[in-house]
């Protein structure tokens, strides 16, 4: 079951970078991100009261109440940075190097987790390596002067904190029913997200959101927790070296969607890079 929960997580994540590039078009993406988390904290509450898993809050550790906030200070960081590097980049250009997060997620799997990486795994690991360099080193056609290469450092820290979120969210999870661990997460980022709008002074840009954006703001919120609530059900059952690449085969998902909707077009070297992102994460499914 926790293959479909993964698979399940990567359709939703696709859907949630489409949904939110939309709805970051003229909001500013810090706030869209405050917003969106609001979405996800009442999702994902809804799905603690319905598999009536609040009662197990008093009975959770003090060890994983602890990594459940660092992963929930990862995942705000991650978010952050990741929409704003939606904001400012193209979205063939963004996506991959958030998912060249796989990488460092199984390396840290190794070192932390002691999870053992076989001949297939490390084979996958340099072939999604070299596929996401090809992805990523994409010419900056019709990119505004304005925004430089700053989409691309936002980018990066997403990846990164993106791999720590990972590793803390299954060492976290190892005591606690997933939904609940979720919510609890989610918590962690509300109080981050809304944090950084009033530190930035951003707080007086709500009222003037296009309600269309609000829309999909909503929508992409929906779609993440939907993602999330997968995700960490797989990763609480499965290998963390394993889910992650499948998670991140939501790459196919809002590639094939940036073509349809901003008609975004993959150069034939970033498609080669895709063809081998995909067959590295198939590599790693080899026991």
């Amino acid at each position: 079951m926790w293959l479909l929960y993964a698979v399940g997580s990567a359709v939703f994540a696709g859907i949630t970078s489409i949904l939110a590039k939309c709805g970051i078009r003229k909001t500013d993406s810090t706030v869209a991100t405050a917003i969106r988390t609001i979405v996800v904290l009442f999702f994902s509450w809804l799905m603690v009261l319905l598999v009536h898993s609040q009662n197990q809050i008093a009975e959770i550790s003090g060890k994983t109440f602890l990594f459940l906030i660092l992963s929930g200070l990862a995942t705000g960081a991650s978010w952050l940075c990741y929409f704003r590097a939606l904001q400012l980049g193209d979205i063939n250009k963004v996506v991959p190097i958030d998912k060249s997060s796989t990488v460092l997620t199984i390396l840290l799997a190794f070192v932390f987790l002691h999870e053992k990486v076989g001949v297939s795994n490390a084979i996958g690991v340099v072939v999604i390596a070299i596929g996401t360099f090809l992805m990523i080193e994409k010419k900056d056609v019709g990119q505004k002067t304005e925004t430089g290469k700053s989409w691309l450092f936002y980018a990066i820290g997403s990846a990164v904190f993106a791999s720590l979120t990972s590793i803390l969210g299954k060492v976290g999870i190892s005591g606690v029913e997933s939904n609940l661990g979720t919510a609890i997460r989610t918590c962690v980022v509300l109080v981050m997200a809304w944090g950084m709008v009033f530190v930035t002074g951003k707080q007086h840009t709500l009222r003037d959101i296009p309600k269309n954006e609000l829309g999909f703001i909503c929508l992409s919120g929906l779609a993440t927790g939907g993602s999330w609530l997968c995700y960490y059900r797989a990763l609480q059952d499965g290998l963390a070296s394993v889910v992650v690449p499948i998670d991140k085969l939501s790459i196919l998902v809002t590639i094939a969607f940036s073509y349809f909707v901003f008609h975004e077009k993959l150069t034939r070297k970033s498609g080669v890079g895709l063809t081998m992102v995909v067959a590295g994460t198939m590599a790693m499914l080899i026991p």
